[in-house]
């Protein structure tokens, strides 16, 4: 594959992974207990939707699913 498309794959495969891992392991206030939620909020928002440790799950995932696709590619020609 060239550089370009390389990237534009691994981004593609990056961010369905991402929508694909966003509701793991995220509990909404009414489930966690939490009791008081500031007015105007979402009863079903996510009390600690920890971005950041869901987004290096994703690259992990990604990574590993472009290097199978990658090695799947060079394997084919």
């Amino acid at each position: 594959m060239s550089a370009p498309l390389s990237i534009v794959v691994y981004f593609t495969i990056w961010w369905v992974a991402l929508f694909a891992a966003l509701p793991f392991a995220v509990r909404p206030r009414e489930e966690a207990g939490v009791g008081d939620a500031p007015p105007g909020s979402d009863p079903g928002a996510p009390v600690a939707p920890r971005l950041v440790r869901t987004a290096l799950w994703t690259t992990l995932i990604a990574a590993a699913i472009f290097a199978a696709l990658d090695a799947y590619v060079i394997w084919m020609d």
